[in-house]
């Protein structure tokens, strides 16, 4: 990830470019073509992501009484292509695309919450837990089928406690009674944020997908925020734009 000026940004009705990367709605198919320097290694990470929607939805989930936070689903349900430039980084599989939009900082409105999205049942079941800066709960399970038709899950599981992960964070998932969730492959670990893959079981079906987890009061610490400066470079622009802002 690299944070880049407003010079680096150029956007169309189809096309988000950001520096040398860029973002193309193809009109049935996404798009994701990058070429980055992975930091702190300046290794060349270049290649082309395409995820196939099986359908897109209208649907928006409001996160707050407000509405002031929202997830938005785009296409809940769909295959990707992933071919980067080294050697074994080519594969087909399982995919999404979603995004969450807001008129305030997250750490403002919320504690602590957990995201999970899974394969189910011919489509995709996703859980969204949090707790709200107010002490109120927003839990929400919701299951999208191929067409992109949504329905609220009924009597979801409860939460049950996944293992921390490696910078102690409080780790939580759905599943059913007497299920154990339980990582399986490890994706990011950050002081305030892990996501990974987990294994769960909801309503009998045993599940295999993405999750997330997020400390809030942790990010919202003082210490914590230089450290992001480190990890995340911040150019103005890039080669063929004027300097940013």
């Amino acid at each position: 990830m690299t944070d880049r000026g407003e010079a680096a940004l150029s956007l169309s009705a189809d096309t988000l470019e950001i520096g040398p990367s860029r973002m193309v709605w193809t009109g049935s198919a996404l798009e994701v073509h990058i070429d980055e320097r992975t930091w702190p290694h300046m290794h060349r990470l270049r290649g082309v992501v395409r995820v196939h929607p099986a359908a897109l939805t209208g649907v928006e989930l409001a996160l707050d009484p407000g509405g002031v936070h929202v997830w938005r689903p785009f296409a809940p349900v769909a295959d990707i292509e992933v071919a980067l430039d080294a050697p074994g980084w080519t594969w087909r599989g399982h995919g999404y695309f979603d995004a969450n939009f807001g008129t305030a900082a997250l750490e403002a409105d919320f504690r602590y919450w957990t995201w999970a999205r899974l394969p189910w049942r011919d489509g995709a079941a996703a859980f969204y837990d949090a707790t709200r800066r107010d002490g109120s709960l927003l839990e929400e399970a919701l299951a999208f089928d191929r067409t992109g038709a949504v329905r609220r899950i009924e009597a979801p599981p409860p939460r049950a406690r996944l293992a921390r992960s490696l910078w102690a964070l409080r780790r939580e998932a759905r599943a059913d009674p007497g299920t154990t969730p339980r990582q399986v492959k490890p994706m990011l670990d950050a002081p305030f944020y892990c996501r990974s893959a987990i294994s769960t079981r909801i309503h009998g079906e045993t599940c295999t997908g993405v999750h997330e987890a997020l400390d809030l009061d942790r990010f919202a610490s003082p210490w914590l925020k230089p450290m992001l400066a480190v990890k995340v470079p911040r150019r103005p622009g890039w080669p063929g734009f004027r300097a940013g802002r």
